[in-house]
């Protein structure tokens, strides 16, 4: 036990599941455990989601073409994402988060920020037992491994989290913080990309100890807030909260890779389509309408398309979104080969009970009721339009800013697997913390 002389001004933990979606196949499936296993989108996906423990000892890592993996480690076995499922065990270990502190931020599908302050005199642990307690928690409910970083702030706590995977623990006390980060490449900070850092570089400042040396003008002038808060994250005071509240969507869409090269337009529409009805069924989902939106094409150059599409009213249907589609192929597609395409909703919005005003548009709100409510008992497209029976069954991609809740909740759960959802339980204090889950 601990006393309040340890406790920290301000203690975030750092929750890392180790190689998420390999580790739920291997621990779902007994014949995979111990073996390389490459996880892709659906059997036709060539490049890794990601890969086991086992399959990175060879080499193979996150966005390697399954054929090199296979140069590599003959053996690797590729393994079809399932989406639900980890958005399931996701949702159950957020979830059972909250039974060790209420301040919990859903950083991804397998990371979360847990701010532990307010909670130390609760515990009454020192931070190593805490981040014990945390480990042991997430193994009751999943019986997958994570890995925990402790410090006095995010940034510093996602660091360390990094430096003893798999299934470990480290701990950076506040005032060890700044130390431990100054021969730190500025980069192998969250949130610190190559842009931002060759800005840097030009300027002599590789480390976090060099950046720290800077005028904090320097950064922010250039970048405003966000260079602010570089200086002080590489001096191991990162001032941002742990954020418990999804902020209002400034947009939502959804997007779906192509067979390459395509240029067959009845596919190019499907796949609009597609993801038409996918963002019309979400912005239902979370009562919001929008009426600026885009469709766009990605070809070989880049992006085609429009962001300048607007509906007649604000709408949630997917009828008129098909329209815009239909619309910004025959201006702005001429036949290049398409490699992705993307829908999303520009000024989305809270619906605010709007009246029909005409019969016909009443009767496609109370079909999308209907509709809505059958797929979310049954799964998403069970009840769908004629045109979609042939569309790509290559499962959903969570994306990186999912989460289990809110309008960021783009792998949708079916009621009959809600029901099932496990209930969190609360965490207990342990007077000795163990070392090992095994």
């Amino acid at each position: 036990m601990s006393d309040n002389s340890q406790h920290w001004p301000r203690c975030i933990a750092f929750v890392d599941m180790d190689a998420f979606f390999a580790s739920i196949e291997q621990s779902d499936h007994p014949e995979y455990r111990g073996r390389p296993i490459g996880i892709t989108n659906g059997l036709t996906g060539t490049c890794l989601i990601t890969c086991s423990y086992e399959a990175r000892a060879y080499g193979i890592h996150i966005g390697m073409r399954l054929k090199k993996a296979r140069t590599l480690c003959p053996e690797v076995i590729q393994v079809a994402s399932r989406p639900e499922r980890y958005a399931r065990v996701s949702t159950n270990i957020m979830a059972a988060l909250q039974g060790i502190t209420p301040d919990v931020e859903v950083f991804s599908v397998d990371e979360a920020y847990l701010d532990l302050t307010h909670c130390q005199g609760y515990w009454n642990l020192s931070p190593e037992a805490m981040g014990e307690m945390i480990r042991m928690h997430v193994h009751d409910v999943c019986k997958l491994p994570c890995t925990v970083g402790i410090s006095g702030d995010k940034t510093t706590a996602k660091y360390a989290a990094k430096q003893n995977k798999p299934n470990g623990l480290a701990i950076i006390p506040p005032w060890e913080a700044q130390d431990r980060l100054k021969n730190i490449p500025v980069i192998e900070l969250c949130g610190v990309n190559r842009g931002i850092a060759g800005f840097l570089a030009r300027r002599g400042a590789i480390t976090c100890g060099e950046v720290a040396k800077l005028p904090v003008s320097v950064l922010g002038d250039r970048f405003g807030n966000p260079g602010r808060r570089i200086w002080q994250m590489c001096q191991g005071k990162d001032p941002a909260p742990v954020e418990t509240r999804i902020t209002t969507p400034k947009s939502l869409g959804h997007g779906k890779i192509m067979p390459p090269d395509t240029k067959d337009r009845d596919i190019i529409y499907m796949y609009l389509v597609h993801m038409a009805e996918k963002l019309g069924t979400r912005l239902r989902q979370h009562s919001l309408v929008a009426q600026k939106y885009y469709a766009g094409l990605r070809a070989l150059e880049g992006w085609i398309g429009d962001n300048r599409l607007k509906t007649t009213f604000p709408t949630n249907d997917s009828r008129p979104l098909i329209e815009l589609c239909d619309r910004m192929i025959e201006e702005c597609w001429h036949g290049e080969g398409v490699f992705q395409v993307q829908v999303s909703a520009l000024d989305p919005r809270p619906a605010k009970g709007q009246c029909e005003l005409f019969e016909e548009e009443d009767r496609y709100h109370k079909l999308n009721q209907v509709m809505d409510a059958i797929n979310q008992r049954y799964g998403e497209f069970t009840l769908t339009r004629a045109s979609l029976m042939h569309r790509s069954d290559m499962p959903n991609v969570i994306a990186p800013a999912w989460k289990p809740y809110g309008h960021r909740q783009t792998i949708v759960l079916t009621a009959e697997k809600k029901k099932a959802k496990s209930q969190a339980k609360p965490a207990s204090p342990v007077d000795e913390p163990k070392h090992s889950l095994e």
